[in-house]
């Protein structure tokens, strides 16, 4: 379950999916503290509660949705974060005792300049790696530190690099994301994506230079035909999950808002607290942005791809996707979630 709780962000990625910051704002203003109790009492059982979503720590109420989240007995409560915030070790401290038991980190290099040269915000490495310092010295608690990076043709060739960086510093698993080509990832997609051939040939050197440290380490959100090369416990695609936005209204539809191309997006979930909301499943995305062609069906990964983003296609064709033969070995599983 995700909750998106952060109307702003105190970075500003180049690579950022929320490229529409006013919409980002008007919807995530809206998830106020009864809609985000509704939920969570409405979602008792889901395996995962992750605040997420702009900048959630700029939220004043997380420390009390956490702790909600807790008393209602999830199992794993989480927050994706560039975790400036949690620079200031009290913060950090309070977001544990209320029961927030896992950090998702997004870090985007191992250094300041190419770090800060993405988030395009001065002082901004400094302050995350202090941040992931301060989960860190939790982790006796039973606190997870997880960290998320998005990789581009800047960070690609520093991935040893990185990977040795946040393992010092007490990353549990690193998680290296594809870009999707949302947001301002397709704004400038020229610059910055590199091709499916060279991110995955890049992440097997990776690997094959880091064999021997036993790297707890995933490339997720990427066709899985075009990463045969690679050990399938390394590879797979983000977890499922649902969460709550704003519907269009009848004008914004008229518009032809670009917010989720392809989906119905007109209110149609819930009364009282929860009316004006629409439910939205990963699955909606990916049907709303993904394409696969007729020849994916013959491929031994159709029944777990999810496709390809039109927009990756329409600029780079299909010549990367090689459907792979049926009667290869089982597909992996999704990475993301060992």
């Amino acid at each position: 379950m995700h909750v998106s709780i952060g109307p702003t962000c105190n970075n500003n990625c180049l690579f950022c999916m929320e490229e529409d910051r006013d919409w980002r704002y008007q919807s995530n203003s809206g998830m106020t503290s009864e809609r985000v109790r509704w939920i969570l009492e409405a979602h008792r059982g889901a395996e995962e509660v992750c605040f997420t979503s702009g900048e959630p720590t700029l939220r004043p109420e997380l420390p009390r949705f956490a702790s909600w989240a807790r008393e209602l007995g999830y199992p794993r409560v989480s927050v994706m974060t560039n975790a400036r915030r949690l620079s200031y070790p009290p913060y950090a401290g309070a977001l544990a005792k209320a029961g927030m038991n896992r950090f998702y980190v997004s870090i985007h290099g191992h250094e300041k300049k190419l770090h800060e040269g993405l988030t395009r915000t001065p002082g901004s490495f400094e302050q995350t790696v202090a941040g992931i310092d301060s989960v860190a010295r939790l982790k006796p608690l039973g606190i997870d530190l997880h960290s998320s990076t998005v990789l581009t043709g800047r960070n690609l060739p520093h991935l040893v690099e990185l990977f040795r960086f946040l393992v010092a510093h007490g990353v549990d698993q690193v998680v290296v994301n594809v870009m999707q080509v949302n947001g301002r990832a397709d704004t400038y997609f020229d610059q910055i994506f590199p091709t499916y051939t060279d991110t995955a040939a890049a992440f097997r050197e990776f690997l094959e230079r880091v064999d021997g440290e036993r790297p707890n380490v995933f490339l997720v959100d990427i066709p899985l035909c075009t990463t045969e090369s690679i050990p399938d416990f390394h590879r797979g695609y983000i977890e499922k999950h649902l969460h709550y936005e704003r519907g269009l209204d009848e004008a914004q539809l008229g518009a032809g808002s670009e917010l989720l191309e392809g989906f119905d997006q007109r209110p149609r979930e819930g009364e009282g607290v929860m009316k004006g909301l629409v439910r939205l499943e990963r699955a909606d995305l990916d049907l709303a942005r993904r394409v696969k062609r007729d020849a994916c069906r013959g491929c031994r990964y159709d029944a777990v791809c999810e496709g390809v983003w039109a927009n990756y296609v329409r600029r780079r064709g299909w010549d990367e996707m090689a459907p792979v033969p049926a009667e290869s070995p089982q597909p992996p599983g999704s990475a993301a979630a060992q």
